[in-house]
C-alpha cells in the first residue's frame, strides 16, 4: 500500500511548499509518480501473519552492540510500519533511511512511535543508536553511522544528493561497514532505482548480514533487486518474515 505522501505524488497538480523548500523535490516527485503508475500494490491481507514469530516467545538481546539498518523507498512506509512493529521493546539499535522530503519525516517518525513497541523519532545530529530505539533520518539531510568510543551514534549533515537522494541508503550502509561491520545487519525494502545496492555491498564486504524484500512483496523491486544482482544480499524474504529473521539472527535461537 502506498503512503499518504506516495499516493500525493500521483495527483497531477502535486502542492508544492516553495517557503519550505519542497519545490526541489520536484524532480523526485516526477520519479514517484511514474513509479506509482507501475506499482503493483498488494493488499496486506493477503499476507500471512508474522511467520517465524511464536506468540508469547520472549527473546532475549545479548548482543546490545548489534545494529539495523534499514533502507527504503516506494511502497517503504507501510512495509515498514510491518516490519517494525512485531519488534519487541528492546529490540537493538536501528537507524533508518526513508526516501521522503523533510517535511514528512517528523510525522512519520512519530506515526511509527505509536505503533511500534520500540520508540521511533527523527535523528539528530550525534543522537546515540540504543537498544530499543529506532533513528529516521530526516529528510533534506544524510545519515552516517559514527563511532564514539564503545558506543554507536549518527552524523547528520547536509550533503549533496546522493544516487539522486537526500537522505541517501548508500550514504547509511556505507558508514555501517566503516563503523559497525559484522556487528551489522542490513535490510533492503521496496524501492526504485539502485540506492543501497552499493552500500550494502561494501556492508557485506566488511562480514555484515544483509536480507532483501522478495519482488512478491516489494511495490517496487528496484532497490533490492540491485542489491541481489550485485550479490550483496545473503537472504531474500518475503516482507512478512524478515522479523522473524531478525529476531532468530540476533537472539541466536
Amino acid at each position: 500500500m502506498l503512503s499518504a505522501w506516495e499516493q500525493s505524488t500521483t495527483s497531477p497538480n502535486p502542492k508544492l511548499d516553495v517557503s519550505n523548500g519542497t519545490i526541489e523535490q520536484g524532480e523526485e516527485i516526477v520519479v514517484k509518480v511514474k513509479a506509482a503508475a507501475r506499482a503493483r500494490v498488494r493488499s496486506a491481507s493477503v499476507r500471512a501473519a508474522q511467520p517465524g514469530i511464536p506468540s508469547g516467545k520472549t527473546y532475549q538481546f545479548s548482543a546490545t552492540h548489534k545494529v539495523v539498518a534499514i533502507g527504503a523507498s516506494t511502497g517503504g512506509t507501510e512495509a515498514l510500519k510491518e516490519l517494525l512493529s512485531p519488534l519487541p521493546a528492546d529490540f537493538p539499535g536501528i537507524v533508518i533511511v526513508q526516501h521522503m522530503p523533510e517535511t514528512f519525516t517528523r510525522q512519520f517518525a512519530e506515526r511509527l512511535d505509536s505503533l511500534c513497541k520500540i520508540r521511533v523519532k527523527e535523528a539528530q545530529d550525534g543522537d546515540r543508536i540504543l537498544p530499543g530505539h529506532a533513528l529516521l533520518a530526516p529528510g533534506g539531510h544524510h545519515m552516517a553511522v559514527v563511532r564514539k568510543g564503545m558506543e554507536y551514534a549518527v552524523h547528520v549533515y547536509r550533503g549533496e544528493r546522493v544516487n539522486r537522494h537526500l537522505p541517501s541508503v548508500d550514504v547509511l550502509f556505507s558508514s555501517c561497514a566503516r563503523s559497525i561491520g559484522k556487528n551489522a545487519l542490513g535490510v533492503l525494502l521496496t524501492g526504485m532505482g539502485a540506492d543501497g545496492a552499493k552500500g550494502m555491498l561494501e556492508m557485506k564486504q566488511a562480514a555484515s548480514f544483509n536480507i532483501a524484500q522478495d519482488e512478491s512483496t516489494c511495490v517496487v523491486f528496484g532497490m533490492p533487486r540491485e542489491a541481489i544482482l550485485l550479490n550483496a544480499v545473503d537472504q531474500v524474504l518475503p516482507l512478512d518474515q524478515i522479523p522473524g529473521a531478525l529476531l532468530h539472527r540476533l537472539a541466536g535461537v
